[in-house]
């Protein structure tokens, strides 16, 4: 704007137009090519920059890992130490005292107990670590720019990890019961993957939730206690509820935690035939894991750019 004195007079001229008078804010940001900050990807781009990040998501299970026994003098030894004492208490309380390994000879009974006992600690880890991935992890979450989905994929991959660890010391209980490497051992690989995809989409599902309501981290112990004891981890779910109507038995035997340890029972003990396995069960292991894999990380995705923000 300028002034103009003519004969005592004063003129004002109006400043030049805008060339962006007129234009909203969007309309603005998307002339200058000025994005939201934390702005949520498409879908296939999200899945492409999670392959970016692929070693940052190992390296930090890896880390993680090594840290979680730091403070412990037997340091790793714990991996397997934990689910192995865990074995021996359920052993004691429900294979000695309750008789809940009727049907079923020792030789197969501890091999069963025991690989119940991993196998479900695999989950229940999985979706205790979930649950804080982001609450857990905020310092980094606001301080980084990642596609959040790599923290609970993280740590579904860190107990993953640790179950391979304690494979070992399963391997050989399983030999010293009677039952020795076959063929139908090399189903473990697919039943693990299938389990691995599993829990990565509840992990998933349960670090967004745990994320806006970090009190779920009190209240899941009580949740995966309930599923342990629903999910035949200590008993043979037929044997036990013969005398119960059939429908209720369906539903422990294809609820997938009971899934999984069946297909690895099966895999692995000689005496633990398909007769004690439900009908389409590899079908129904694959079917548990796409629904929560791809399921679990699309809701995940859905709510990426409210991450870390108050």
């Amino acid at each position: 704007m300028s002034d103009i004195h003519q004969g005592g007079a004063v003129a004002t001229s109006a400043p030049p137009a805008s060339v962006d008078a007129g234009l909203a804010p969007g309309e603005l940001a998307a002339k200058y090519g000025l994005a939201v900050s934390g702005a949520r990807p498409g879908l296939f781009e999200y899945v492409r920059q999670l392959w970016s990040h692929r070693h940052f998501i190992m390296a930090f299970s890896s880390a993680k890992l090594t840290a979680q026994y730091s403070q412990a003098k037997l340091g790793q030894v714990w991996q397997v130490a934990t689910p192995l004492l865990n074995a021996l208490i359920y052993y004691l309380i429900f294979g000695l005292i309750l008789g809940a390994g009727k049907g079923m000879e020792k030789d197969v009974y501890i091999p069963f107990l025991v690989t119940g006992i991993f196998v479900f600690t695999f989950t229940q880890s999985s979706v205790m670590a979930g649950v804080r991935a982001i609450s857990g992890n905020l310092g980094l979450v606001r301080a980084l720019h990642f596609p959040r989905a790599s923290l609970p994929i993280s740590f579904s991959i860190q107990q993953l990890q640790q179950l391979l660890f304690s494979m070992i010391v399963l391997v050989a209980i399983v030999m010293v019961s009677g039952s020795y490497p076959s063929a139908s051992w090399l189903l473990v690989v697919p039943a693990l993957l299938l389990q691995f995809v599993f829990n990565t989409g509840l992990a998933l599902i349960m670090a967004r939730a745990g994320a806006k309501t970090p009190d779920l981290a009190q209240l899941m112990p009580f949740v995966m206690r309930t599923w342990l004891y629903a999910s035949g981890v200590m008993f043979s779910i037929p044997v036990m509820l013969k005398d119960k109507p059939q429908w209720i038995a369906d539903i422990l035997m294809y609820n997938p935690a009971a899934v999984y340890m069946d297909l690895i029972r099966f895999a692995l003990i000689d005496g633990y035939g398909s007769e004690n396995l439900p009908d389409h069960v590899w079908a129904t292991g694959l079917g548990w894991a796409l629904l929560l894999g791809i399921g679990g990380f699309v809701y995940f995705w859905k709510a990426e750019e409210r991450y870390g923000r108050g």
